[in-house]
């Protein structure tokens, strides 16, 4: 392997960083070169941990700076909905609960529009488009300024708004997830209004598929012990399911998403 990246390398980095991910078939097309080519590009990016592999093709991995939304929606997809409904069986009807920023928590929201007597306490703007229009489920919306990036209300008004509260449940994201069990993020705003929403609930259900592990950030929001329960697609990581096992962090699994060969 060379000491730089090629410019086609370069290239399909771009593209990851915009799109999410890349396809191995998609990519043979657009530079009119073999499958296996585009393979070898891809192995050589993850060798040097700029990327990460998955079934068809990668994903960007960056430990400096967040992708973009809509990039991040098209991320294992498929688990993020069987997470997101996995999530939402764990609350009942009549309880209130916080839903904080991301894609995964997003995917609660749509599974609980069947649920009735819920009051659903947010800082994303994306939950509440989701869950206002439902009768049965009452919906308060933080203040505070809006991240234009992806409908994230952060800052210390939010931060003061959820803590007017008890709830009894919290659903939240994370960026990344280390193997010390630390839950990582990007913006330091964001992990104070997620700091605030573990404080205040009763029972904290983490939601993040299996790439968060591959994945860093550098901001920590909580240690995965403060969770009660933890819904992923698959947890391949040893020292993680120990340290669920140690302090009684309930594992539900979904399904595992398949990783394709080198």
């Amino acid at each position: 392997m060379s000491d730089s990246i090629t410019p086609r390398q370069q290239e399909i980095l771009a593209i990851a960083r915009v799109q999410g991910r890349v396809n191995v078939e998609d990519l043979a097309g657009r530079f009119e070169v073999t499958p296996q080519t585009i393979r070898k590009d891809l192995n050589e990016l993850c060798d040097r941990r700029l990327m990460t592999r998955v079934h068809g093709g990668a994903i960007v991995v960056s430990g400096v700076e967040n992708l973009s939304y809509e990039a991040r929606r098209l991320i294992a997809h498929t688990s993020k909905r069987a997470i997101g409904e996995a999530a939402a069986r764990l609350v009942p009807n009549n309880a209130s609960l916080f839903i904080n920023i991301g894609t995964t928590t997003e995917e609660v929201a749509r599974a609980l529009v069947d649920h009735e007597g819920l009051l659903v306490i947010t800082n994303n703007l994306n939950v509440a488009t989701l869950l206002y229009r439902h009768p049965a489920i009452d919906v308060i919306l933080a203040g505070g300024p809006v991240r234009r990036a992806d409908g994230a209300i952060i800052g210390s008004a939010a931060v003061e708004f959820v803590r007017q509260f008890k709830v009894d449940y919290a659903v939240i994201g994370a960026s990344a997830i280390d193997e010390d069990g630390a839950l990582l993020d990007f913006d330091y705003r964001e992990v104070r209004v997620a700091r605030a929403i573990i404080e205040n609930a009763r029972r904290v259900v983490l939601v993040a598929d299996a790439h968060k592990l591959d994945r860093t950030a550098p901001v920590r929001i909580a240690d995965l012990r403060e969770v009660d329960v933890f819904v992923t697609d698959r947890l391949t990581s040893a020292p993680l399911r120990e340290l669920c096992a140690d302090h009684g962090v309930e594992i539900v699994e979904v399904g595992e998403t398949p990783i394709e060969e080198a």
